[in-house]
């Protein structure tokens, strides 16, 4: 049987409220690597109106800020992932792994119930 191989999304969802999954995980990725909250989000095909509403959802929830800010101006703007923020993404990024290695064997159990690929016409 040859099936694709299953790629795991996880998406964690809080009280806080706050849902926090692989898109949020990535924009902090990018913030940290780009410096810039408009930068990331347009790597990620949004709009700065969206990031920052994902960060602003994101820094309410937890007790410290993920995202220090900058106003822009005449030197620009930017934007920096706290320690906390850096802790977090660390976090999730383990939990995907664990996910990935410790589920392996349930992963491949359920790809062997999946009906076979289409064969090609």
């Amino acid at each position: 049987m040859n099936h694709s191989t299953p790629r795991i999304k996880l998406r964690l969802e809080y009280d806080a409220p706050l849902v926090l999954g692989p898109g949020k995980a990535e924009l902090l990725t990018l913030i940290d690597r780009l410096g810039s909250i408009s930068a990331a989000g347009r790597e990620m095909g949004m709009s700065y109106k969206r990031a920052w509403s994902l960060v602003e959802e994101m820094n309410a929830a937890f007790a410290t800020p993920l995202v220090d800010s900058s106003r822009g101006g005449p030197g620009g703007g930017g934007a920096t992932v706290t320690a906390t923020g850096h802790e977090v993404l660390t976090r999730f990024r383990r939990l995907e792994q664990l996910l990935a290695t410790r589920g392996a064997d349930e992963i491949a159990a359920l790809a062997t119930l999946l009906k076979p690929p289409a064969a090609p016409k």
